[in-house]
C-alpha cells in the first residue's frame, strides 16, 4: 500500500494563488492591536500574543515556523474574536526547558495558557506538530474544546500512524541527538530550507524574509535541541494517543484540512480514525505550508467552519 503522503505528494500541477495573499502571509509582523505576554506554566514559559475581542481561538503552530506564521488568519480573526498564539515549548521565543516535548505535557502548556487568560473554551486550530498538541489537548479538556481545525499531518498512533512512518520523506522523525545537533549548528537555514522546499507546492512561496526569520529563530541556544526533541517524543505520542483512542474518540466538531498538494483528503481519513464529527476539506494550489502558499482559502475554510 502506498504511504498517505505519498499519494497525496504525487500531483504537482498547481492552482492559481494570488501572489498578494502569500506576501502577506509573510510579513510575520502582527497588528499593533496584538500584545505579547510570557506565560510561566507547567515547568515552562510560553510566549504568547493576543488580541482582538469575542470568543477565543487559540492558534498552535508547526516545527520549521513559530506563532508568527498565523498573522494574516490571527489579524483577520480578532475581528470578531479573542485570538491566543503562543509557541510552542522550546520553539519561538517560549523557554527550552529539558523535557516535556511529548505532546500530552504540551497540552498542559496550552491548558496554563488558557487559565492565564482566564478562557474556559475556545476553538482551537493547528497545523503540523500543532496538530499532535491540540489533539491531546482536545483529549483530555474536551469541555474547553468548542471546535478543532487540524491542518496537513498526521498524529501519533492514529489512523495508519505505521504506514505513514515508512514515507522515506520523514527520515527527520528519526534524525536527532548530540551528533545531530553538531551537524546543523550554524547550518540551521540549510536544514530548514530542506522543509520549506521539499514539502510545498511551489518553494517561492516560502519568502526569503520568512526563511531568514524563522532560521534565526531555530539558530537560538537550545532551539535545534529542542525541536529534535519534538520529533524524539512521537514514539511517547503514539502510546498516549492509542490509549485514548483504544476507549474513546473526539467528540467536537473537527474539521481535518490538507494541502492539496500534500495530505489533501487523506488528513480527512485517518482523523477519522481518533474522532467522530469530521469534516474534510483542502487547501487549493498548496503543499504543506498552507499560510505560505494560499493564505486567503486557508483563513475562509477555518473562518467558515468556526464561524457555524
Amino acid at each position: 500500500m502506498r504511504t498517505l503522503l505519498s499519494l497525496a505528494l504525487a500531483s504537482l500541477t498547481l492552482m492559481a494563488v494570488p501572489a498578494s495573499a502569500s506576501a502577506q502571509s509573510q510579513a510575520l509582523k502582527y497588528p499593533a492591536t496584538f500584545s505579547t505576554r510570557e506565560v510561566t506554566t507547567n515547568g515552562a514559559t510560553i510566549h504568547v500574543r493576543s488580541g482582538g475581542k469575542g470568543p477565543a481561538v487559540v492558534l498552535l503552530h508547526g516545527y520549521g515556523e513559530t506563532g508568527d506564521m498565523w498573522v494574516p488568519l490571527a489579524a483577520d480573526l480578532a475581528r470578531d474574536h479573542t485570538v491566543i498564539v503562543p509557541d510552542l515549548r522550546g520553539l519561538g521565543l517560549s523557554s527550552k526547558p529539558a523535557g516535556g516535548f511529548d505532546k500530552k505535557t504540551q497540552a498542559g502548556d496550552v491548558s496554563g495558557v488558557l487559565a492565564a487568560y482566564g478562557v474556559q473554551q475556545a476553538d482551537v486550530v493547528a497545523h503540523d506538530i500543532g496538530n499532535m498538541v491540540a489533539f491531546q489537548f482536545a483529549a483530555q479538556h474536551p469541555e474547553q474544546v468548542r471546535r478543532l481545525v487540524l491542518i496537513d499531518a498526521p498524529v501519533p498512533g492514529v489512523g495508519p500512524w505505521e504506514e505513514i512512518l515508512k514515507n522515506p520523506l520523514l527520515w527527520h522523525f528519526r534524525f536527532g541527538g548530540p551528533d545531530m545537533e553538531r551537524l546543523v549548528a550554524g547550518r540551521e537555514r540549510i536544514y530548514l530550507d530542506r522543509f520549506w522546499n521539499e514539502f510545498s507546492a511551489t518553494p517561492a512561496r516560502f519568502s526569503e524574509t520568512a526563511r531568514q526569520h524563522y532560521a534565526k529563530l531555530y539558530a537560538r541556544p537550545g532551539a535545534m535541541h529542542s525541536g529534535f526533541a519534538q520529533f524524539a517524543a512521537f514514539d511517547q505520542d503514539a502510546v498516549d494517543n492509542r490509549a485514548f483512542v483504544a476507549n474513546n474518540r473526539l467528540k467536537m466538531p473537527l474539521l481535518a484540512l490538507g494541502g492539496e498538494k500534500s495530505f489533501g483528503l487523506q488528513m480527512a481519513a485517518v482523523m477519522r480514525a481518533g474522532a467522530e464529527d469530521v469534516t474534510e476539506g483542502v487547501v487549493p494550489g498548496s503543499g504543506h505550508w498552507i499560510m505560505e502558499e494560499n493564505p486567503s482559502a486557508t483563513g475562509k475554510l477555518v473562518r467558515d467552519f468556526i464561524s457555524k
